[in-house]
């Protein structure tokens, strides 16, 4: 495998919390991520899994600790990082393709004819070809996140962080977008950080699952996922799949009946 795109030591958040005590999100987490994987953090709502996420990001400074984004130091926000969150947190006044063609335009690569097909082939891909000049209010929630999804991978970034990014679609959107995300993953190689409270989301998509504690968050156990790439929806009917589940369960502090 390739050297760590991302290496995680000794992390830790502490916010200043009401009545000056301090509120520690996440505590003393180490671990990597490497080119071309998707990691899946695991943990309970609230135990600060999105904290490290807006670490990694650049958004929220370190409290102790070092994040090194390939080989180099992080320090704050990078333009070949794209990021996906809960709520597609699209611009309403603007087209989906205008929408898709925000972080061209921050980079200054949106006057290009590549850019414009670029977004087109994104749009496409996701099966929003003719969409292009409709507004976010005219669209599902499951398209809109489809959109917010082809955003973050305009600019070709180096690594995608995706925090609960299909935790508040139907259960049917979500499956198809767990399906649509590996189909793009195929093909641009993007290494992905994902965060969910999802037991089989999290195996699903997953080359390794990290799963974290309540918070303070703390990574509890690690999850080699052997399931072979390209992954449909019968893996999870299988014993594997099934193991790999009772495993993140045991690790969380569940038991099945």
């Amino acid at each position: 495998m390739s050297t760590p795109l991302i290496e995680a030591r000794g992390v830790s958040k502490t916010f200043a919390g009401g009545g000056g005590e301090p509120l520690k999100a996440v505590d003393e987490v180490d671990f990597e991520v490497r080119a071309g994987e998707l990691v899946a953090l695991l943990g309970p709502s609230g135990c600060g899994k999105t904290t490290l996420m807006r670490v990694l990001a650049g958004l929220e400074p370190l409290t102790t600790g070092e994040i090194r984004i390939d080989g180099a130091p992080a320090s704050g926000p990078r333009p070949d990082f794209g990021m996906v969150f809960q709520s597609p947190t699209l611009m309403p006044w603007r087209s989906v393709f205008d929408n898709v063609m925000y972080p061209m335009e921050v980079l200054r690569r949106h006057r290009s004819a590549a850019a414009r097909a670029r977004v087109r082939a994104l749009l496409e891909s996701v099966g929003l070809g003719g969409f292009e000049r409709h507004l976010p209010a005219q669209l599902s929630g499951g398209m809109q996140q489809r959109v917010a999804l082809c955003r973050a991978l305009v600019h070709e970034p180096a690594l995608l962080l995706m925090d609960e990014p299909f935790g508040a679609l139907d259960e049917l959107t979500r499956l198809q977008l767990n399906d649509l995300l590996l189909e793009l993953r195929r093909a641009s190689g993007t290494t992905i950080v994902f965060v969910t409270h999802s037991i089989p989301e999290a195996v699903y998509l997953s080359d390794r699952v990290l799963v974290f504690s309540a918070r303070p968050c703390h990574i509890d156990r690690e999850i080699a996922v052997d399931i072979a790439y390209p992954r449909s929806l019968g893996v999870r009917h299988t014993a594997v799949f099934n193991d790999l589940e009772r495993e993140a369960e045991r690790a969380l502090g569940l038991e099945r009946a």
